[in-house]
């Protein structure tokens, strides 16, 4: 890839973040500046495109009249029209992958690489499409590497003057990534082959965003770590637990009194919208609701219990269902403390269902996760009296 190019899109991406994020912003600087640099992208592309037609059309053939193949599926190679188009063929009519184009992938059982152009676009969606997968913190480790944690903090003591202190030793414990395999299968039907190339990276974007954000949402949140990665709920004995056998104005004020006050910036609940409304319409002492719903950015709701954030996600039971089984309902914790590791390297295989004749697409995706500290964490679970 042009050295350029990727600053471009490097610098873009910061932008994106800082606009993400909740620091102040130039607004007018930043859209002044995406605006040169999409100008600027937009010119190092075409140059490049005029470049790639030069080479392919006007060299002898059979010495240099076959474009060379990239070395080990390169970005450039892999992102090129020609090679989206292929991969829409694959994927459409089960047409092999050129073999220039060949060497992209590692995993066995992947048939092409999904180009950069459509995985981005599969990415964004991955990060914006759910409530909970932009509050982690997401990298991009290699499996199997041990990554280092604090497990305490020194503490400063007071001392007589010319007198010393213990010398303490900063205990580190660590969080070991593996491998894990997030499939989606998905179908095109029919019709996709008449799609032009944009309508086709449409659909597959929207399938395949869907179907991975909702499974890494729900592994996040109460994934077994046996074959996929370990939820925030997986063990009761971590964090601080609340039982309750009736939601009221306590419930809140008990979830919170558990809440280290160290931990306060960044910890949201998390619940189901339906339990989310039985807190509506209830007061505290003084008449005032403890439950509100503000108009957000763009109209979209925002939901608060006596002023801390509220996410809403569909992998925890209402309070009324957790009752009758003790079971885990809402939380409250720091999502930037659970870490979800990695490579967005989503590659795609078509095969055929001998059963049905259909052909399938199956999307593949390499992933791990896990809480790294869990000292934010207070769980309410149900509890029916007898």
């Amino acid at each position: 890839m042009n050295k350029r190019l990727f600053e471009i899109r490097s610098r873009k991406e910061e932008i994106r973040a800082a606009l993400q994020g909740d620091g102040k912003v130039d607004l007018k600087a930043l859209q002044e500046e995406l605006r040169k640099l999409d100008a600027e992208q937009k010119e190092i592309e075409e140059r490049e495109k005029i470049a790639e037609g030069i080479n392919l059309g006007n060299t002898p053939e059979g010495v240099h009249g076959r474009r060379k193949p990239q070395d080990n599926g390169a970005a450039a190679g892999i992102d090129s029209d020609e090679y989206r188009k292929a991969f829409m063929n694959y994927v459409v009519r089960g047409i092999t992958i050129p073999a220039e184009f060949r060497g992209a992938t590692t995993t066995t059982d992947a048939g092409a690489l999904i180009p950069p152009t459509t995985l981005n676009r599969v990415i964004e969606k991955l990060r914006t499409y759910g409530n909970i997968l932009p509050l982690v913190t997401r990298t991009a480790y290699k499996s199997g590497l041990a990554i280092p944690t604090a497990d305490v903090k020194p503490v400063a003591t007071w001392v007589a003057e010319g007198a010393t202190s213990d010398k303490q030793e900063k205990t580190l414990g660590t969080v070991t990534f593996s491998h894990f395999k997030l499939r989606c299968a998905v179908a095109v039907t029919l019709e996709s082959e008449y799609m032009t190339l944009s309508a086709f990276e449409d659909t597959i974007v929207s399938n395949i965003a869907e179907a991975m954000a909702v499974a890494l949402e729900e592994a996040i949140i109460k994934g077994t770590g046996s074959g996929q990665p370990t939820g925030i709920i997986k063990d009761l004995t971590k964090g601080s637990t609340l039982s309750v056998t009736k939601l009221g104005l306590d419930t809140i004020t008990g979830a919170e009194g558990k809440v280290p006050q160290a931990y306060e910036a960044g910890a949201v609940w998390v619940m189901t919208k339906g339990t989310f409304m039985q807190f509506m319409g209830m007061t505290d002492s003084a008449g005032q609701p403890i439950a509100r719903v503000n108009a957000g950015v763009n109209g979209v709701p925002e939901r608060v219990l006596l002023g801390r954030n509220v996410v809403l996600c569909d992998y925890l039971p209402d309070f009324s269902a957790a009752l009758t089984k003790n079971d885990v309902f809402a939380f409250i914790y720091r999502m930037k403390d659970y870490v979800l590791n990695t490579n967005y390297n989503v590659s795609m295989k078509v095969y055929e269902d001998n059963d049905t004749d259909d052909l399938v697409r199956k999307s593949i995706m390499i992933a791990d996760g896990r809480p790294v500290d869990f000292n934010s964490l207070v769980l309410l679970t149900g509890n029916k009296t007898a």
